[in-house]
């Protein structure tokens, strides 16, 4: 097989499989650890999949998160019998291994960005599997306040997430 081909098709069957989005590292960690190819190689396949719009970006904190689309689920339906038995089993035991990871660089996250009114504003976001639990959006005066906001969002987001739930859902 065609080596970009068969890396194509490993990154989008690592996509499929999980629910959450994965980054650059996830997806090296496995390809290149594995060694079944290089660092070169590996970017050269991620960029022809978002040419070929069979996988799409977001980039939260400086981190681009790659997604499948359905072209790309497509598109691996059609050559997924072209990926050999082997290499299927250490994705799953390597999605297996690190799921906690890639739900936690997934699942909750936060980011800011100058507003251009003297302004920062913060997102901060929960998600569960590909549903977004809560998206709360706010400003604040300084960058130094965005970037403690977002970077105590992880370990407080399940905290502030039932606190806001709990006064919402009462009727007093």
């Amino acid at each position: 097989m065609e080596g970009l081909l068969l890396y194509k098709l490993i990154i989008l069957f690592m996509l499929d499989r999980t629910d959450y989005t994965m980054t650059n590292s996830l997806i090296s960690n496995f390809i290149v650890g594995k060694e079944y190819t290089n660092v070169f190689n590996l970017h050269e396949s991620l960029s022809e999949l978002i040419d070929s719009s069979f996988i799409s970006t977001d980039t939260i904190r400086d981190t681009i998160h790659y997604k499948i689309t359905n072209s790309g689920e497509e598109a691996l339906s059609y050559f997924e019998n072209r990926l050999p038995y082997a290499i299927k089993e250490d994705i799953l035991e390597y999605l297996k291994s690190e799921k906690i990871n890639v739900k936690n660089e997934s699942e909750i996250y936060a980011d800011y960005f100058y507003n251009g009114s003297n302004w920062y504003t913060v997102q901060c976001v929960i998600k569960d599997r590909k549903e977004t639990l809560i998206d709360l959006k706010f400003d604040v005066p300084a960058k130094s306040q965005a970037e403690t906001i977002c970077n105590n969002w992880r370990s407080k987001s399940s905290e502030i997430y039932e606190y806001l739930i709990g006064q919402l859902w009462t009727s007093e």
